[in-house]
């Protein structure tokens, strides 16, 4: 007999998105089709362990939501438009005009992205209409108040109500320009994930990683000849990969250069290199997340860390500084140059971004191991006490504080940390924000 409560979590995870998907298609309205699909799972909570789990799960839930529907919608009489009512209810409306690809899912997650709204309400709402999240579950994600993630998802379905914002995939003509919007709400949920930002959660949030490692797979799944798509979906494999051996026993974070690389996930770094090869091979120029993820590449294919191939590394910044010349890729693009050049050739190009990232733990980190490398250990100190003041999560913060601690006890500048790479826990995941580029794995 098929286990009733596994059924309802694999069928949440992989048939939720579908259904509330349908629903919208069906009845135009975000606020039904949400409260529909969770009444449905609700159901299957409540009758699947005595009535058994049936033959096609997927299709159950969408018949009882699609029910649970239209019963709310007979029960509201003061409908305004009841003409409108009436064609949802026999399913005779014309169609939409469905875009450059026809398909639930993906117009769901264009809706959910659309540019009018704004970036932290398209991350709550692509989290919890297409993940399928609960307001709780988001709420920890980002550290702020459930009611807080509950009104920027009502404000943001109340928007899209508002301004009549289509339900369907940008035409072929503009889907470049929204895929892109797309991709940068999938790298922002990552990158909170593989670094949460705030001190009072887990340094390192599987759950978020994994949600949109999912949402960047079904993405893929629709747009399967997209570069920077692929780019993405490898990216985030590859940073994926390192995360059982980032953060040590004692709750700091371990250095790409001290991991354990055995531990490492290699089922995720063989899928993602396969990935940046299927790109290469294209023939297309690469864009922002295919470059990352080539970085991310060199990175994860070095049985050791000394055997890291810097030289194409520095190239591929060079090829990235030239698509997004923001100053947290030259602050990337600079711990690959310590280890290719040396420390005072990078703290020459660290210290040029002081003005832009004066505010960014990550800057006073790279800065501080830099200093540390050329025995300036003073200098040193008064960098990581910066960076530790800044920085929010809790690994981080280990392992600034032991850095700094380790300086008193240093000989020189060329103790064991000199083989560290620069940054340490400089970068965030795929780059730690929407317009930075990191993700060489120069981090952890």
């Amino acid at each position: 007999m098929i286990d009733a409560r596994a059924a309802i979590i694999r069928a949440h995870h992989e048939e939720w998105a579908r259904v509330v998907a349908s629903l919208a298609k069906r009845f135009g309205d975000l606020d039904i089709a949400e409260d529909a699909a969770a009444e449905a799972f609700a159901t299957a909570v409540q009758r699947w362990p005595a009535d058994g789990v049936p033959p096609n799960p997927g299709a159950w839930l969408t018949t009882t939501a699609n029910r649970k529907a239209v019963d709310r919608i007979r029960r509201e009489h003061k409908r305004r438009d009841k003409q409108r009512e009436a064609m949802m209810l026999t399913d005779d409306a014309p169609p939409e005009p469905t875009g450059a690809i026809d398909d639930d899912r993906l117009r769901l997650i264009f809706t959910c992205c659309h540019p009018a709204l704004g970036m932290e309400a398209r991350m709550a709402l692509t989290l919890r209409l297409v993940g399928g999240l609960t307001v709780p579950e988001i709420a920890r994600g980002f550290l702020v108040q459930e009611s807080t993630i509950g009104q920027r998802i009502t404000r943001a379905k109340g928007k899209i109500a508002a301004a009549r914002i289509p339900y369907r995939v940008p035409s072929a003509r503009d889907l470049p320009a929204r895929i892109g919007g797309v991709l940068a709400v999938l790298f922002l949920v990552f990158n909170e994930g593989y670094l949460a930002t705030g001190p009072d959660t887990d340094p390192v949030r599987a759950d978020l990683t994994a949600e949109a490692i999912r949402l960047t797979r079904l993405i893929r799944e629709l747009l399967p000849h997209d570069g920077e798509v692929t780019g993405l979906l490898a990216l985030m494999l590859l940073t994926e990969a390192r995360r059982p051996a980032r953060v040590s026993a004692q709750g700091a974070l371990v250095p790409l250069v001290e991991q354990d690389r055995d531990a490492w996930d290699h089922a995720l770094i063989e899928e993602g290199h396969r990935l940046v090869r299927e790109r290469l091979a294209s023939g297309v120029a690469p864009g922002r997340y295919q470059l990352l993820a080539a970085i991310n590449a060199a990175h994860t294919d070095a049985r050791d860390a000394r055997d890291t191939d810097w030289s194409q590394v520095v190239a591929l910044y060079d090829q990235l500084v030239r698509l997004d010349p923001s100053p947290i890729v030259a602050l990337n693009r600079a711990i690959a140059i310590a280890e290719l050049e040396g420390a005072d050739a990078a703290l020459q190009i660290v210290d040029r971004l002081g003005d832009a990232l004066d505010g960014y733990h990550a800057f006073h980190a790279t800065r501080a191991e830099l200093l540390r490398r050329l025995g300036r250990r003073e200098e040193a100190r008064a960098a990581y006490d910066r960076a530790i003041a800044l920085a929010g999560n809790t690994a981080e913060v280990a392992t600034l504080s032991r850095r700094r601690d380790d300086l008193a006890d240093a000989v020189s500048g060329t103790d064991r940390a000199g083989r560290e790479r620069g940054s340490g826990s400089s970068s965030r995941g795929g780059g730690g924000g929407s317009s930075s580029g990191g993700g060489s794995g120069s981090d952890s």
